[in-house]
C-alpha cells in the first residue's frame, strides 16, 4: 500500500513552511483564547445581568468547541489518508477558524450567543487544523530527528504568538477604567487583525510545503460519499486500531490527564492574571509577552535536548517545571513576602518558569506520537491525538464552575492533580518499545 510519495526530497523550506503554520495559528490561540477575547468576552460580552455565570460561559464556548472537535478530528484524519489530501482539509480548517475569528470583530458587548457561537465555530475549526498540519510530521522528519523538528515548529509558534501580542500592546491602549468605549472598540478591531495575521501567516504552509500523501489503492478517484464510508468502516475498527498501537494508546492516556493541567492554564490564564492578579492594560500584555517568549525558548532548547534524553523523559521534566510553577502562583503572596518583590515582578518571574514548561509538554508529546505513528495512519493517529487532547479540554473546563463555586485561587490545586496524575501513568509506559516495534 503506498501512501507517501517517496520521490519528494525533504527541502529546508518546506520545514520552514510546515513551522509557519505554528506561527499562523499560534495568534488565535494566544490572543483569542488566552490573553485578550478571553478576559474581553468574560468582562464585556456576557452582559452584566448573566456576570455571575461569565467563567461558565466561557467554558461552555471552550467545552462546546472541544466535543466538536472530538468527533471530527478522527473522522477528518481517515478522510485524509485515504484521499491523501491533506492540505485541501487543512485550508478548509484554517479558512473556517479565520472567517469565524474574523467575524468576531462585529460581536458587541451584551451579545453572548453570537459571540458564543463564532467562538465555537473558529475554535473548532482551529483545532481540527492543529491535528492536521501535525500530521505532515512523519513525512518531514524521521525518528532521529522528530523531536527537535517538532521543538522548532513549536518555538517558531510562539514567536508567532509573540509578534501577535505585541501587535495587540499597539492596537489596545485605552484604559477600560477611563475609556471603556474605546477599549471596547480596540479589542473588536483586535480580531480583525489576529484573523489577517493568522491568514497571512499560513500562507507559507501551503505554497512551500508538499503534498506528499496519496490516495490509498482503490480510492485514487473515489468521491467524497466513498470516503466518507470508507472512514466510518474504519473508525468503527477502533478496537483494531488499538490493537495496532497499544503503547500509542496508554500514552494518550497519561496525555489526556497531564493536558487537561495543561488547558486550564492556556484557557484562564488571561482572566485569573487580570481578574485574580490586578495585572490589566500594557503590564498584562508584558506578561504575555514574556509568556511566549519564554514558551518558545522552551519549545526549542528541549527539543535539541530531547533527542538525547527521548520525548517521554522530556514529558516528565516539563511536568515537575509545571507543578513548580503552579505552586509559585498559589502561593504567589507568601514569595512576595518573603522576597519583597512586587507582586508584579514576583508573578512575571513564576509565569516566565511555568511558561517555559508550556512549549516542552506540547512539543515533546507531539513527537512522541510521531515516533510511534505509522505514515500510512499519520491523519488518523494525529487526529486522535487531537481527540484526546480535547477531552483534556472537557476535563480541566471543570475549573471554570470549581472556580465560580470556591473560587479561582482554591481551584489551582486541581490543576496540581492533572499533571501528578499524568506523571504517574506515563512512567510505566514503554515509548521506546513502541518506536522499536514501529520500525520492525
Amino acid at each position: 500500500m503506498t501512501v507517501v510519495n517517496p520521490l519528494l526530497p525533504v527541502k529546508k523550506r518546506e520545514i520552514f513552511g510546515w513551522a509557519m503554520y505554528d506561527f499562523a495559528n499560534s495568534s488565535y490561540t494566544t490572543v483569542v483564547v488566552t490573553f485578550v477575547y478571553s478576559a474581553f468576552f468574560v468582562s464585556y460580552i456576557v452582559p452584566p445581568e448573566l456576570a455571575h455565570f461569565k467563567n461558565t460561559f466561557w467554558s461552555i464556548a471552550v467545552a462546546l468547541s472541544t466535543a466538536l472537535a472530538i468527533i471530527l478530528a478522527p473522522l477528518v484524519g481517515v478522510l485524509c489518508d485515504y484521499s491523501g489530501k491533506k492540505k485541501k482539509y487543512l485550508a478548509w480548517c484554517t479558512m473556517t477558524s479565520v472567517g469565524a475569528t474574523l467575524g468576531l470583530f462585529l460581536v458587541n458587548p451584551g451579545q453572548v450567543w453570537i459571540g458564543l457561537t463564532l467562538l465555537v465555530l473558529s475554535n473548532t475549526a482551529w483545532m481540527l487544523s492543529e491535528s492536521f498540519i501535525a500530521s505532515f510530521l512523519t513525512d518531514l522528519s524521521d525518528k532521529s530527528n522528530m523531536g527537535k523538528i517538532s521543538g522548532i515548529g513549536w518555538g517558531i509558534g510562539y514567536i508567532g504568538g509573540l509578534l501577535s501580542l505585541i501587535l495587540m500592546k499597539f492596537i489596545i491602549t485605552a484604559d477600560a477604567g477611563e475609556n471603556s468605549s474605546d477599549f471596547i472598540d480596540q479589542n473588536q478591531l483586535s480580531m480583525l487583525i489576529i484573523a489577517l495575521f493568522y491568514f497571512l501567516g499560513a500562507l507559507p504552509t501551503f505554497l512551500l510545503v508538499k503534498e506528499r500523501g496519496v490516495a490509498r489503492e482503490g480510492f485514487e478517484k473515489a468521491n467524497f460519499k466513498t470516503l466518507l464510508r470508507a472512514a466510518f468502516t474504519r473508525l468503527s475498527a477502533m478496537k483494531q486500531i488499538i490493537g495496532e498501537y497499544p503503547i500509542l494508546f496508554k500514552f494518550f492516556l497519561a496525555f489526556t490527564a497531564y493536558s487537561a493541567g495543561v488547558a486550564v492554564v492556556v484557557k484562564f490564564f488571561g482572566i485569573y492574571t487580570q481578574q485574580e492578579v490586578g495585572i490589566t492594560g500594557g503590564d498584562y500584555v508584558l506578561i504575555g509577552i514574556i509568556l511566549q517568549v519564554s514558551a518558545a525558548l522552551g519549545a526549542v532548547c528541549f527539543g535539541f535536548i530531547e533527542d538525547k534524553i527521548g520525548s517521554k523523559n522530556t514529558v516528565l521534566v516539563s511536568i515537575m517545571w509545571w507543578i513548580v510553577g503552579i505552586l509559585g502562583i498559589y502561593f504567589i503572596k507568601v514569595l512576595v513576602s518573603l522576597s519583597h518583590l512586587d507582586i508584579k515582578l514576583m508573578y512575571t518571574i513564576v509565569s516566565f518558569i511555568a511558561g517555559s514548561a508550556l512549549g516542552a509538554t506540547q512539543s515533546a508529546s507531539r513527537a512522541i506520537v510521531g515516533q510511534l505513528a505509522k505514515p500510512q495512519d499519520s491523519a488518523l493517529l494525529f487526529g486522535l491525538w487531537g481527540t484526546f487532547g480535547r477531552f483534556a479540554i472537557i476535563i480541566g473546563m471543570t475549573f471554570g464552575p470549581i472556580s465560580d463555586l470556591l473560587s479561582r485561587q482554591t481551584a489551582l490545586l486541581f490543576i496540581l492533580v492533572y499533571f501528578i496524575v499524568g506523571a504517574l501513568m506515563l512512567l510505566p509506559i514503554q515509548i521506546n518499545k513502541g518506536i522499536q516495534e514501529n520500525v520492525n
